[in-house]
C-alpha cells in the first residue's frame, strides 16, 4: 500500500523545503530511525503572509534553521501545531515559538485525552514504549475536536484522533489531511500502552472513514494517495491481528511474550519489544470488550485466557 514498500534510496534530502501542492510544503527532519522511517515530516501550510508549521519535530538546530529559511520575504509563522507530543514531533515547538512569536497549539499536554484504562495502567506504574513521550510538553492554546485555525488563504480543521497517543490530532485542509502518526503509508501505527489505546485507535480510524479524502500527509514517509483504502487496510490489519492473538491465546499462549512469539514469528529481534506492546494493546482492547480475561489483573505481566462463548 502506498509507500510501505519504499526503499531508503527514495528518501528525500533532509532540510529541503519541497512543494507538495500549492500552499503545502514539507521539510524532512534529519532523524531517521526504525521508528521514524526517513525522519519526521514538518509541514508548512500557506503561501501568503501566514504560515502554519505542523509538527516542528525534534530539538535540532539544523532543522530549526531549515524551517526559518523556508519562509519567503514577508512571510511569518502564525501557528505552530503539534499533532501529538512524542519526542520526534514536539520538542522544537517551544524554540520555534521563541524565535517567531507564534503560539503553540495542540490538544493538550502529554496526558491529555488518555483513556481511563490507560490512565489506570499508567498510575499502576506501566511506562511508555516506542518513540518516547515529551513529558514536559506544553501548549499556548488548546485545540478541541472540530476547532478551526485560519490564516491568509487557508483553514485547518482539528480532528481529535486518539489511539497512537491520547492527545493525537489530525488536521484537515479541505480534502487533504495531515495525519500525524495515526495513518502512515510505510507501516501501521504503533499503539503502545499506556500512551496508546487500540480501542481509541479503531474508533479514530472509523471517524476518518466518514469522509472521502484526496490525500493524507503523514508525519513519516511519503503522501498517501488513496487514504480511504489505507484506512480500510489499517482496520482489516488490526482485525486480522486480533484473530491471530485470540487463536494464540486459545491454543495456550497465556502471556504477552509468548503470544508475541507465536504471532510475530518473522519479526526481527530488535522490533519484538514494539510488537509486544502491540499485542498488549490488543489484549487490553479484548479485555475491555469482554472477550479475554486477565489474571490476576490487567497488567503487562498478566496471564490471559479466552472467555468461552464470548
Amino acid at each position: 500500500m502506498d509507500n510501505s514498500s519504499r526503499k531508503v534510496a527514495d528518501m528525500p534530502r533532509a532540510g529541503e523545503a519541497r512543494t507538495l501542492e500549492p500552499g503545502v510544503r514539507v521539510i524532512l527532519a534529519p532523524n531517521p530511525s526504525p521508528m521514524t522511517f526517513w525522519g519526521t515530516n514538518t509541514y508548512l501550510v500557506g503561501q501568503g503572509r501566514d504560515v502554519a508549521v505542523i509538527d516542528p519535530g525534534p530539538a535540532q538546530e539544523a532543522h530549526l534553521a531549515a524551517i526559518l529559511a523556508a519562509l519567503a520575504p514577508g512571510q511569518r509563522v502564525s501557528h505552530i501545531v503539534v499533532t501529538h507530543s512524542h519526542l520526534d514531533h514536539s520538542p522544537l515547538a517551544r524554540q520555534l515559538a521563541q524565535q517567531t512569536g507564534a503560539p503553540v497549539l495542540a490538544f493538550g499536554a502529554s496526558d491529555a485525552g488518555k483513556s481511563p484504562v490507560m490512565q489506570a495502567l499508567s498510575d499502576a506504574g506501566l511506562a511508555g514504549g516506542g518513540e518516547g513521550v515529551d513529558a514536559g510538553f506544553t501548549c499556548d492554546q488548546t485545540l478541541s475536536h472540530q476547532d478551526t485555525l485560519a490564516g491568509e488563504g487557508w483553514t485547518l480543521r482539528c480532528l481529535h484522533t486518539p489511539g497512537h497517543m491520547g492527545n493525537h490530532i489530525c488536521l484537515a485542509l479541505g480534502d487533504a489531511v495531515f495525519s500525524g502518526d495515526h495513518v502512515m503509508g510505510w507501516a501501521s501505527s504503533l499503539v503502545s500502552p499506556p500512551d496508546g489505546d487500540l480501542t481509541d485507535f479503531m474508533a479514530s480510524c472509523r471517524l476518518l472513514q466518514r469522509d472521502t479524502w484526496r490525500v493524507f500527509y503523514p508525519a513519516h514517509g511519503a503522501p498517501i494517495s488513496a487514504p480511504n483504502e489505507r484506512l480500510a487496510w489499517l482496520i482489516d490489519h488490526r482485525l486480522s491481528r486480533e484473530a491471530e492473538i485470540l487463536a494464540a491465546t486459545q491454543a495456550g499462549a497465556p502471556t504477552v511474550e509468548e503470544i508475541t512469539k507465536v504471532v510475530y514469528q518473522d519479526t526481527p529481534t530488535a522490533l519484538l519489544p514494539a510488537a509486544e506492546r502491540n499485542v498488549f494493546a490488543h489484549l487490553v482492547d479484548l479485555v475491555g470488550r469482554g472477550r479475554i480475561q486477565a489474571m490476576p489483573r490487567l497488567e503487562l505481566n498478566a496471564k490471559f485466557t479466552v472467555i468461552p462463548g464470548a
